[in-house]
């Protein structure tokens, strides 16, 4: 016949739930927000139905069923994946407590729990979360012990001793943990893979169709952060290459896939250049951006025949970049046949209005391409004004624009500018990356957002080769009517919009010393790990061998020191039987079958101590009789305690 599960009293319900809401909150942080307020509400709600009894197996069944639709509803009907796993994972726990009676559910609530954070770092792998998971981690360690001291009736602790116990199984761990993180050889990629949310974060891609960017750069997280060692260019300067779009569709530009097998073409650099380095967040690509141009390629990546950079590997985790770059003076100047009729292709039956303009600005012109090139700019400076508000393409999309709406962003300037420039004979292409970029002050470095995205247009000239122009920079600043920074910033107040900047710019500082102390620390840091200490690039022998001497160290650490912690797990009696030891010592052991008041009572009659009197009962009070009511004095009485001088007869 099994035993009766013990009941949960309200004191333990609270911390039990209150671990819980702890350890669910660095998930929902990644969650999206209405998604994420949805499952706060369902676990503040089930919390307070289920306070007095278990809810009813068809209540039970109808959350769960509300739980899934919520999440089909923010994520829609997609392939199930780490996203939608983890916040299956939230919602089930948010309904956890609707059967939470029993200390036993308690500590199932507990570990299913610990589950949470866990999952949150597959998300996210910031300090906030590691933050937060380390609170969790405590609180359902102070929770797991309060449920103990319950099922065995042993007299509570105050949270001080309590989170004292907690510190000494954390220092039990701890050191294992940091031999495992700075040891154990380290793979090159982990070993889940690309995070989902990576799939899907916005950033630079292979094509670019009108409107696309509209989603990916309304997104001010950072995309890079620089650090220039030495001069910083100025912002006319700043374009960050990335990759470079030939094919047209008529809708849609994409990379000519035959430029990553040519070589990279003959580029004359200035004398003046900077040398800096670039920290790239994680994405599921290859995509590199450098400062245009790179004069070499990084260790790990490889220049395509348009000098795009591309990664050897995947960017499934944070990288750094030591690259040095100049302007040119002349790029590609002996254009092959090849890249000549790419740059010159577009599909017929397209713009023809764009195709009529052209052909009479050639005709003006003459042989004189610099000259359309100035015309084009002249005219977007006049006419064209910018904004995120655009009407949807249509079949002619370069016609609508250069002739209708005379209105758009960098990718309606740069592909119409493009496709004019083609119909007039002159080869031309469209490169994507990042443009500017805003100094962090603090750090002293420079973050370049997502948002930041921006297109542009090489053309072909004799003598100079590739050249770059930025069509939409040629707008008016009056013409300007409405960018992403003005729709991020509406209604905010100068001075308030100070303070946030300043807190962005301390919060932004903080995550790139955590990128550099944990994030970016992989197998190439690894291996450098002890030379400071005159031995470099350590072998997976030697960091297993070192691993394995921290291991075996930590391991000695952790049985020394729950050897001292197995002779008695109560505090109370701990204490008491240390008492007792500094007695023994003088003879005066206590014997098995003496009650602890009939033995102060005998010492007393050998060395009298009304203090180990007065001990002994309030010992028994509280260890028998449970009416103590200041646990934490009688410990530290009991710990304070020594026998009085005097010899024994």
């Amino acid at each position: 016949m099994t035993e009766p599960a013990v009941l949960l009293d309200r004191n333990a319900r609270s911390w039990t739930l209150a671990s819980a809401a702890l350890a669910l909150l660095p998930l929902l942080l990644q969650l999206p927000p209405v998604l994420a307020i949805v499952i706060a509400i369902a676990a503040v709600l089930t919390a307070a139905l289920s306070r007095r009894r278990v809810l009813p197996m068809p209540v039970r069944l109808l959350l769960v069923l509300a739980m899934l639709a919520t999440i089909v509803w923010q994520m829609g009907m997609v392939r199930p994946g780490r996203d939608t796993g983890c916040a299956l994972l939230a919602a089930m726990l948010a309904i956890k407590s609707s059967e939470l009676r029993n200390l036993r559910d308690a500590r199932s609530l507990l570990g299913f729990a610990l589950f949470s954070p866990f999952a949150a770092f597959l998300l996210d792998q910031g300090p906030l979360t590691t933050g937060l998971a380390a609170l969790a981690a405590v609180a359902a360690l102070l929770a797991l012990q309060r449920l103990a001291q319950d099922e065995g009736h042993s007299p509570r602790l105050p949270l001080r001793g309590q989170l004292r116990g907690v510190g000494r199984l954390l220092g039990i761990g701890l050191p294992l943990a940091l031999a495992c993180f700075w040891l154990f050889p380290r793979l090159s990629a982990p070993l889940w893979g690309v995070p989902e949310r990576a799939v899907g974060t916005p950033g630079l891609a292979d094509s670019m169709a009108p409107d696309q960017w509209l989603d990916l750069m309304a997104d001010d997280t950072p995309a890079l952060r620089v650090q220039f060692f030495g001069a910083v260019p100025e912002p006319a300067q700043r374009y960050w290459r990335g990759p470079v779009l030939t094919s047209f569709d008529g809708h849609r530009w994409s990379r000519d896939r035959a430029t990553a097998r040519r070589p990279a073409p003959v580029v004359e650099a200035a004398a003046q250049g900077w040398d800096y380095q670039i920290d790239y967040e994680p994405t599921d690509r290859r995509l590199l951006v450098a400062l245009d141009l790179p004069s070499r390629a990084p260790e790990g990546s490889s220049f395509d025949a348009d000098m795009s950079l591309r990664s050897d590997r995947t960017l499934s985790a944070l990288s750094r970049w030591r690259l040095h770059s100049a302007p040119p003076q002349r790029f590609d100047t002996d254009l092959s046949p090849y890249l000549r009729r790419a740059a010159l292709q577009l599909p017929p039956g397209f713009n023809p209005r764009t195709a009529q303009l052209a052909q009479q600005w050639r005709q003006e012109a003459g042989n004189d391409d610099e000259a359309i090139v100035r015309r084009a700019l002249q005219w977007i400076t006049r006419d064209f004004s910018y904004t995120l508000e655009t009407p949807v393409a249509g079949r002619d999309p370069v016609d609508d624009f250069l002739f209708n709406y005379k209105a758009g962003f960098c990718q309606h300037f740069s592909s119409a500018f493009v496709v004019l420039m083609r119909n007039a004979g002159i080869p031309a292409r469209v490169v994507t990356g990042f443009a500017g970029g805003t100094r962090n002050r603090i750090g002293d470095y420079w973050v370049v957002r997502r948002m930041d995205a921006h297109a542009w247009a090489e053309v072909w000239l004799p003598q100079r080769g590739w050249v770059r122009v930025d069509p939409t920079a040629a707008v008016a600043p009056e013409r300007i009517l409405d960018t992403l920074d003005d729709r991020l910033q509406a209604g905010t107040e100068t001075p308030l919009q100070q303070r946030w900047l300043q807190l962005g710019q301390m919060g932004d500082w903080l995550r790139r010393g955590w990128n550099d102390l944990v994030l970016s620390f992989d197998a190439r840091r690894q291996q450098q790990l002890l030379k400071p200490f005159g031995l470099d690039d350590l072998g997976p022998a030697q960091l297993v061998t070192g691993f394995v001497v921290a291991a075996l160290l930590a391991l000695a650490w952790m049985a020394w020191l729950l050897a001292r912690g197995e002779r008695e797990r109560d505090p109370l009696l701990r204490a008491w039987h240390r008492l007792g030891q500094r007695y023994a010592r003088l003879g005066l052991a206590r014997e098995p079958n003496e009650t602890a008041c009939d033995w102060s009572r005998r010492v007393h009659a050998q060395r009298p101590d009304p203090a180990l009197l007065a001990l002994s009962q309030r010992f028994a009070d509280a260890r028998y009789a449970g009416t103590c009511t200041d646990l934490a004095s009688l410990l530290r009485d009991l710990r304070r305690h020594r026998p009085t001088s005097g010899a024994s007869p």
